[in-house]
């Protein structure tokens, strides 16, 4: 398993930093400590808590990527209890601005109001198509699923190819 104190801009392995294997490839994707504190910061913890979303950015080193920074929500989304739509072209200025300072765009993060959080099949519809119409050299996104329960079990972190999603399961040593 990779590490991500090697990685520039990656604190050290601290309570929240949360870490998951790509399958089989050997390549393990870091949520850092700061973009879990956003996370925290946007559960839907009440009845009238509107779903917040917005953009993954990552430091990609070899086989290690570590997500540095999770943007949203954003004045312009769109919000209600069950739905967050982010408008298109303040997404894209993020994503060019971001690469002019070193970090890749790989997928998104929202918000949903159930204790460990399920993708619906507008989320898989969302995520086959923006893997499809982005242009990119990844093999896939990241779609990350934040719940009202703790972490990590009020964290769904998910991979799309364009055709199939496929769950990430944190490290062993995140479990305990």
């Amino acid at each position: 398993m990779g590490s991500p104190a090697g990685l520039p801009g990656v604190r050290r392995q601290g309570p929240l930093t949360l870490s998951y294997r790509i399958g089989s490839s050997g390549q393990t994707l870091h949520f850092t400590d700061d973009v879990l504190e956003h996370f925290a910061a946007h559960r839907q913890r009440h009845r009238w808590s509107a779903e917040a979303g917005g953009a993954l950015f990552a430091r990609i080193d070899g086989d290690d990527s570590a997500i540095v920074e999770a943007s949203g929500p954003r004045k312009s989304d769109l919000r209600s209890r069950f739905s967050y739509r982010a408008r298109m072209a303040v997404v894209q200025a993020e994503i060019d601005d971001r690469f002019a300072h070193g970090l890749h765009y790989i997928g998104d993060w929202h918000s949903h109001p159930e204790r460990v959080p399920r993708a619906s099949g507008i989320d898989e519809s969302t995520m086959a198509s923006r893997v499809r119409l982005s242009s990119h050299q990844l093999r896939g996104f990241v779609f990350a699923i934040v719940g009202t329960a703790a972490f990590p079990s009020g964290l769904t972190v998910l991979l799309h190819d364009g055709h199939k999603t496929y769950r990430l399961d944190p490290t062993a040593s995140d479990l305990r």
